[in-house]
């Protein structure tokens, strides 16, 4: 009994080593820089516009009567106040729509330096705007930073699901939602009245945009490309060796090579399919379902909400006007801790209890938001619960929904579908974007402080689909993954494996012949079998 609990204890101690020798450094400088120059802008420029709301609006009006004599109504500037913050998720639904043709051509990491362009453009553009006395500026520089956010919350995921051991595949996933966080918080740090965050200075706020980029263009070119892209999608296996050799800091990787060699073999076809195809694919049928439940949940799950609710609470609660921007920076620095949290216990506890855990716990601080909400009046404690249930909802998501879509993206598709798939993803979580921004005002007026229970319904109904659908994925291969969904496709496990599309079928012997003559060329010295 003693050597069997001394057996069991060596096992978990190896794995916990072999986790540790998986964090290589230059893999976390890939992810680091990726992520910085990535979704770091996007959750930055979900909240820069905040701050100098007040500004900006005096800058459009400004402009306007100096163009035409006359001052703009305030319907119409709150019109090219809502073009100007909603136009990003427009932009970001171009991206996600344009990133497939991208990634295939240029490969992930190139991707990311290319995506550059757009940041520093757009940066250039709105921070020259207030100079140049033209608020169109600002919203062109708008929608070409939604372009960069789109292509890198689908290229980025891609990357690091692609460098990542399955070991540590969900933490180094988790980068994604933690820089999204320190984005959001630091937009909202530099907002304050003392950094950049007044009628001279805001300007630099958009400026700032170039600084992340620069850091990626300097350094991600001496980081390697995806080692699957190159083996699977280039042939290159040389480059790809080196590349397993730089990411997992050991010489042999021979077993990594073979892995990856085992999983296109059992395939047969690297050929990128359209998304056409991939929704067409029976074997992948319920993961794209899966994909699209949580893309969807992660948007209209009401989180949106509660940043518009935040100062209006925080007022009720007693909080000086002028102090409520600093008090605001505790939302921001709880969404970047829970998700700082989430990437510690992502490969401890699994994808499913954090998703369907997050969820449920938003249920909950819902339900109570909205009875604090109402009686708030008749009670004069309730408004700290009311910024308690928020600071708990922020939490709430940011420890599973926030970021494990993207890992699930990553984790669902072989090769060949992965770029589709990210395609698919991006434009739900897009769309869905838009529609809140477009509908909640709406929903707000009509439902009052009710309204939180339209998210409590979303939340309850997407944790439903993904308790009784989604498996657990954490330390599985794609193989073992296929294998789970493969009684809910209909598919037998031999099809699963396979993952043929019809009209793309070759012979055996025709497909095992290309193979190994992609693989010599790639100057590979193992065998085909």
């Amino acid at each position: 009994m003693e050597n069997k609990q001394q057996s069991n204890e060596g096992v978990t101690q190896n794995k916990e080593m072999k986790k540790k020798m998986n964090w290589s450094g230059s893999l976390i400088l890939a992810s680091l820089t990726g992520a910085f120059g990535s979704s770091f802008l996007y959750g930055y420029n979900l909240s820069v516009v905040n701050a100098p709301a007040v500004y900006i609006k005096k800058f459009y009006n400004e402009t306007w009567e100096r163009r035409y004599g006359f001052s703009v109504d305030e319907s119409t500037l709150t019109l090219l106040w809502s073009v100007t913050v909603s136009i990003f998720a427009i932009g970001g639904l171009v991206g996600a729509i344009i990133v497939t043709p991208i990634v295939k051509f240029f490969g992930r990491k190139c991707t990311l330096l290319l995506n550059n362009v757009f940041a520093v453009t757009a940066a250039i553009l709105m921070s020259l705007s207030q100079l140049a006395g033209s608020f169109e500026m600002l919203i062109l520089g708008r929608i070409i930073m939604g372009v960069d956010a789109g292509i890198s919350l689908s290229a980025l995921p891609m990357y690091l699901s692609e460098i990542s051991p399955k070991e540590i595949r969900g933490s180094l996933g988790q980068v994604t939602a933690i820089f999204i966080c320190v984005g959001v918080f630091m937009g909202q740090v530099l907002g304050l009245p003392e950094i950049f965050g007044t009628e001279s200075r805001w300007p630099f706020l958009f400026g700032v945009i170039v600084v992340p980029a620069l850091v990626q263009i300097v350094i991600l070119p001496f980081l390697p490309e995806s080692p699957r892209y190159l083996l699977l999608e280039k042939h290159n296996t040389s480059k790809a060796e080196k590349a397993f050799q730089t990411f997992l800091r050991k010489d042999d990787v021979s077993q990594e090579v073979e892995e990856v060699l085992a999983e296109s073999r059992v395939q047969r076809n690297t050929k990128l399919v359209s998304v056409l195809q991939l929704l067409r694919t029976r074997a992948v049928r319920w993961q794209v379902i899966t994909v699209v439940v949580t893309m969807g949940c992660y948007q209209l799950c009401g989180l949106n909400a509660i940043w518009y609710y935040t100062n209006n609470i925080f007022s009720e609660a007693g909080i000086n006007s002028k102090t409520i921007p600093y008090v605001t920076l505790s939302t921001g620095a709880v969404e970047t801790l829970a998700a700082v949290s989430s990437g510690l216990v992502i490969e401890r506890l699994g994808r499913r209890p954090l998703l369907i855990g997050g969820f449920g716990l938003m249920i909950v601080f819902f339900a109570v938001l909205t009875v604090s909400l109402t009686l708030q009046n008749n009670v004069t404690w309730l408004p700290y619960l009311s910024i308690f249930c928020i600071l708990a909802i922020i939490a709430s998501f940011c420890i599973g929904p926030g970021g494990i879509p993207f890992v699930l993206t990553g984790e669902f598709f072989q090769q060949s579908q992965r770029p589709a798939a990210f395609m698919v993803a991006g434009t739900v979580n897009w769309l869905c974007n838009f529609a809140v921004g477009l509908l909640f005002p709406f929903i707000q007026s009509g439902l009052q402080n009710y309204c939180f229970l339209v998210f409590a319904a979303i939340c309850f109904a997407g944790a439903t689909y993904l308790f009784f659908v989604l498996p657990e994925t954490k330390n599985k291969t794609l193989s073992e993954i296929s294998h789970a969904f493969a009684k809910r496709n209909k598919v037998s496990l031999e099809m699963q494996e396979m993952n043929h599309y019809p009209e793309e079928r070759k012979s055996s012997a025709e497909q095992e012949s290309n193979f190994t003559s992609s693989v010599d060329n790639g100057e590979t010295k193992h065998a085909i079998v």
